[in-house]
């Protein structure tokens, strides 16, 4: 659909998604792997942090939202990897025009601490999402006082900005150099 008069150049998505820990399965949070004795329960891997990313983005177009697209009923699903329902939803958001300009993150958790692993979980989400590092802020809290030890949550916001037809705002991470990377990341 092309743009109209009056149509933002610039969109805003909020997502938020939940999930409670468990033992006997792997802890993924944006991507990773993370050392934990208990991972996340869900129909999928449980990525707490993609999945609300993956809200936020869909969100922000006016599309349908993770569940309406990933039906947990559907056992197509149960244990899939988050990064497709990342990729669906940057589809469609490219396919409305728009690229994604930053995002920020707070996760609520009690363990394991997010602080020794916030530079690689802002690299792999700004790799997936095709952005600068710097372009992604990732924080965690924890619960105290609110009875969620055993949760994790995820709130995130994204900005969406208008892409002209046939170009990129940004370089990709993956044509990149290692340098370029490695300068990014570090910043």
């Amino acid at each position: 659909m092309p743009p109209s008069k009056g149509r933002p150049s610039i969109r805003i998505g909020y997502g938020f998604d939940s999930h409670e820990f468990r033992a006997g399965i792997p802890l993924k949070i944006g991507g990773i792997t993370l050392p934990h004795d208990r991972g996340l329960g869900g129909h999928s891997d449980g990525d707490v942090l993609l999945h609300a990313i993956t809200d936020a983005l869909l969100g922000a177009i006016a599309a349908p939202d993770i569940g309406a697209l990933f039906p947990p009923s559907n056992p197509k699903w149960k244990g899939a990897d988050s990064v497709v329902f990342l990729r669906e939803a940057l589809q469609r958001v490219k396919k409305a025009g728009f690229g994604v300009g930053n995002v920020d993150a707070s996760l609520v958790l009690a363990a394991p601490k997010i602080g020794p692993h916030s530079a690689a979980l802002r690299v792999r989400v700004a790799e997936l999402l095709g952005i600068d590092a710097d372009c992604v802020g990732v924080k965690a809290k924890t619960p105290e006082g609110l009875n969620l030890d055993n949760t994790a949550i995820a709130h995130v916001v994204v900005l969406l900005e208008k892409v002209s037809p046939g170009k990129s705002k940004r370089k990709p991470l993956r044509n990149r150099t290692k340098s370029e990377k490695r300068r990014r990341a570090a910043s």
